[in-house]
């Protein structure tokens, strides 16, 4: 990667009334965000990449009853999946706004939702402890139990090979545990202890080989997928909300409660810390970024914020 590459702040994208908890791109459909929010809704936006306005918001998905806490595009960003505290997940098709599905049967807040790469199979986690698998058309196949306490996020591995059938699923719990599962099997694969602190996010990088939890005293964990070996730690110095790999650089984001933290791998740096002009906020209250999404193409990074709005980053070349 080149050294002289920064983040410039490109735009804001502004209609939720509450945190922005999730945000979700795809590789399928560019020009699509879709946000979800404290608020109870998720918002489509296209973006136009216009300097005075970088993005529109298409349609509200109205349907929860709670605060949405995660939501995910299937690869053709044709739906959308969404968990909520309302205990529900909801499957929506992106076009038209509308509840294709909804999946009931969690006993607590959802708090996280994936997709596999063939979407057929939809994984969720919440504070009830669970993890469940579901079909497309709403049915549990599955009901993991492994976490002693609730589970804050889910993921699905990618696999590096095309033909691959496995899907790993990453967890990581408020127990201080990461785990990995195979879903072939619907078995438990691998622990991976090391957090000293309830883990907040947890996610793979593209090529499925490396997995980044972080906890709430600020440390973000490597781990190789392969051999389930920790391999070393980042420290960011606050607590971590939202971490995402780079799809084309080996950058890794996070958003932390001071500022948004990119990491560079290797060789391993901090390379920038983006922290916005805040008008009109005292320093102890200044809003933070609780959700980080990059484009397909690497070369934009969505933020989600505590003042509810969503910033819009660049990676241009300094001179």
């Amino acid at each position: 990667m080149a050294s002289n590459e920064v983040l410039v702040l490109r735009g804001t994208l502004e209609g939720h009334n509450g945190w922005v908890t999730s945000l979700a791109t795809s590789a399928g459909q560019p020009n699509l965000l879709v946000s979800a929010s404290r608020d109870k809704t998720l918002i489509s936006w296209k973006l136009t990449g216009d300097d005075q306005k970088f993005g529109v918001p298409v349609r509200s998905f109205k349907g929860h009853s709670h605060i949405v806490q995660d939501v995910t595009l299937t690869p053709d960003g044709a739906y959308a999946l969404s968990a909520s505290w309302d205990k529900t997940l909801r499957l929506w098709d992106v076009a038209t706004g509308e509840t294709y599905q909804r999946f009931v049967g969690h006993k607590g807040d959802v708090m996280s939702v994936a997709i596999d790469r063939k979407a057929s199979m939809i994984i969720s986690g919440s504070r009830d402890k669970s993890i469940k698998v579901w079909t497309i058309k709403g049915q549990c196949l599955a009901t993991l139990l492994g976490h002693n306490d609730w589970v804050s996020q889910v993921r699905v591995a990618p696999t590096e090979k095309e033909n691959d059938d496995t899907v790993t699923v990453i967890s990581a719990g408020n127990d201080k545990m990461v785990k990995a599962w195979n879903l072939n099997q619907f078995q438990i694969e691998a622990d991976f202890v090391g957090h000293n602190a309830n883990v907040n996010t947890i996610t793979a990088s593209p090529d499925g080989t490396l997995i980044a939890s972080a906890d709430k005293s600020g440390e973000i964990m490597l781990w190789n997928l392969h051999n389930k070996t920790p391999m070393y730690t980042l420290n960011a110095q606050d607590e971590v909300f939202a971490v995402a790999f780079s799809p084309n650089r080996y950058w890794l984001a996070a958003a932390t409660a001071s500022g948004i933290k990119i990491f560079s791998l290797d060789p391993e740096a901090l390379i920038d810390d983006l922290r916005p002009e805040f008008v009109g906020y005292n320093k102890a209250a200044d809003p933070h970024a609780i959700s980080l999404a990059w484009s397909a193409d690497g070369q934009t990074l969505f933020a989600g914020y505590t003042d509810n709005v969503i910033r819009v980053w660049q990676v241009m070349t300094a001179n």
